[in-house]
């Protein structure tokens, strides 16, 4: 069965350029073209992505985004921004709110088809197999079932945030640049800022709580988790 997206733009000719290149890829696609029908999509068809513009009539995009990273039943969505905003800070804010993605108008529709696959990626849970726990300290991560716990306690990510915290355990002790970061978790999309990464790192620290302080910057460098050994069952 093929993936849903759901696409929420106010602009028809937008929406129709997006749901035709999406449809042409194989998605099943609905759209909606203000935030309150939008969060009525998403709470009744459960997409597996939503392409988001921000500048929304009544319930602006933050807030349609805020509301989906609330609600249980769609905090787990890939969701990529699409919008006309092209400032660093509308962009921070975005991801700071839990977007996995960002791209600005003008935009190829072929690359946003591409961002669309590599988010759905993100979001395909890890093949069970053995070694498919990692623990350190207060902090486990469960990858046949997904799922992350700080003593004990489970904590919700988004893909993109799941991603990266595998990332930077899977390769712990060893400094990681954000190049690295952004070819490991983001496929090394073209225009993405270093920024990006920031910001989901602070994003992720702030999440984890008690193990927040695993999470190490390394000046002028990047992060590294602190790690102990091995870690692995």
């Amino acid at each position: 069965m093929s993936h849903r997206v759901l696409v929420v733009d106010d602009e028809p000719d937008i929406t129709g350029l997006v749901a035709y290149h999406l449809a042409r890829a194989g998605y099943r696609v609905s759209t909606a073209s203000n935030g309150k029908d939008a969060l009525k999509s998403a709470r009744e068809e459960r997409p597996d992505i939503v392409v988001l513009d921000l500048m929304l009539p009544g319930v602006s995009g933050y807030e349609v985004l805020q509301e989906l990273r609330k609600r249980k039943e769609t905090s787990e969505v890939g969701i990529i921004l699409l919008t006309a905003r092209r400032e660093e800070v509308d962009r921070i804010k975005g991801l700071s709110l839990g977007a996995d993605d960002y791209l600005t108008k003008p935009f190829s529709p072929q690359e946003l088809t591409l961002r669309v696959a590599a988010v759905l990626r993100r979001l395909a849970s890890p093949p069970v197999s053995s070694g498919s726990v990692l623990v350190e300290g207060p902090l486990t991560i469960d990858r046949s079932g997904h799922q992350v716990t700080v003593n004990g306690k489970e904590i919700t990510l988004t893909a993109t945030e799941y991603k990266l915290l595998e990332v930077l355990v899977e390769r712990r002790g060893r400094v990681q640049t954000r190049s690295q970061l952004l070819e490991s978790v983001w496929a090394a999309q073209p225009d993405i800022q270093t920024r990006t990464v920031d910001m989901h790192v602070q994003r992720l620290r702030s999440k984890l709580g008690a193990a927040a302080e695993l999470i190490e910057t390394v000046r002028a460098f990047g992060y590294r988790f602190r790690g102990g050994g091995d870690t692995t069952r």
